[in-house]
């Protein structure tokens, strides 16, 4: 099989209305989008890795450090429509994106992301893992994840499911922020030009997929991860980074 040419991309946005600012705050020293960006080189390489941002203050944090930077518009409506864009410079057969708000992502987790598409390329795959002990399965930070027996994603959501009907949540997975999307589907998904009901309902851009009846194949990875989606956040990355 010929082989498929792809990159890394993390996507950085200034304006987070949960959290403005967001890639560029301090975790012990460096800032967050350092972070991300080192594990993604320490998985493919730094030719491999690219930032997409629209804001000059992150552009020139990352050239700083060393990092590739692809600039995009301001009209992005998420994190993927900023790869979409992205890859229509890069124009390689799949992107993985990784989100520039996940500062633990193990470079192993990337590698099996990219070697699960590379088993069945053109179908898009996420990760997952379980929910940790330090994590509330009933926060709406966290974006819960059910699938079937062959790992196909049934939904995504910030409420607690599955629940049992007194309430109680025994099966507790989450979405871990590494995606692979051929240039197909990214295509697809920028075209769109809006959100679907549910992805803007639950602010979970690959419900876009799904409610296009696009499937997605999850894949289990290590349960270190912890995004950033709001400052307090930040304790439990730092208090995590510092016990390594």
């Amino acid at each position: 099989m010929m082989s498929l040419s792809y990159a890394v991309v993390i996507p950085a946005r200034y304006k987070s209305s949960r959290f403005p600012g967001k890639p560029l705050v301090d975790i012990l020293g460096k800032p967050m989008i350092q972070h991300v960006w080192e594990r993604c080189i320490s998985a493919v390489g730094t030719d491999l890795v690219y930032v997409a941002t629209d804001d000059v203050r992150i552009r020139d944090v990352v050239r700083a450090f060393g990092g590739h930077v692809i600039m995009t518009s301001s009209e992005c409506l998420t994190g993927t429509d900023r790869v979409a864009e992205a890859n229509e410079v890069l124009q390689k057969d799949f992107i993985i994106n990784v989100q520039g708000d996940e500062p633990l992502i193990k470079p192993q987790d990337i590698i099996t992301v990219v070697t699960e598409y590379q088993k069945n390329p053109e179908i898009i795959v996420n990760a997952f893992c379980k929910i940790s002990d330090e994590e509330n399965a009933f926060s709406f930070t966290l974006p819960k994840v059910v699938f079937s027996v062959s790992k196909r994603l049934l939904y995504i959501s910030r409420a607690a499911i599955p629940l049992t009907k007194c309430g109680k949540n025994n099966i507790a997975y989450k979405q871990v922020c590494i995606y692979a999307f051929s240039r197909k589907h990214l295509e697809f998904f920028l075209n769109q030009g809006s959100k679907m009901p549910l992805e803007d309902q639950e602010d979970i851009e690959i419900l876009r997929f799904l409610e296009n009846d696009i499937e997605v194949k999850m894949v289990e990875v290590d349960n270190s991860s912890l995004a950033v989606d709001i400052p307090s956040d930040l304790d439990a990355v730092r208090n995590r980074l510092l016990t390594r």
